[in-house]
């Protein structure tokens, strides 16, 4: 139990088609998959990314909202150029955030 909000490393949980749909992507992909997830759960707020903080993240990766008029709703992250994205929200409880992988796909 904590007495305030607690901050990163967030824990991560996956809906079991969006894991489904992780372990059939080919292993190179997977890798940026897992870069990507450790950007996400070492964030301050995983939950808003501005284009400032985009600068520290790897070449090839981008963090945005879906809906531009949700700005606390679910966020893509773009990785590999564009080719994959994954889509999560970000609950922040006081005793148990964590991320929610809800999908992700790669082309």
């Amino acid at each position: 139990m904590t007495d305030g909000f607690m901050g990163p490393p967030w824990q991560m949980d996956w809906r079991l088609d969006a894991l489904a749909a992780r372990e059939a992507l080919p292993a190179h992909v997977r890798e940026i998959v897992d870069a990507a997830r450790a950007e996400l759960i070492t964030a301050k707020d995983p939950y808003f990314r501005g284009i400032e903080t985009d600068v520290a993240l790897p070449d090839g990766m981008q963090v945005g909202p879906i809906l531009s008029s949700e700005p606390k709703g679910a966020r893509a992250v773009f990785f590999d150029n564009g080719k994959g994205w994954l889509k999560y929200t970000f609950v922040p409880r006081t005793e148990d955030p964590q991320i929610v992988v809800e999908e992700i796909f790669w082309q």
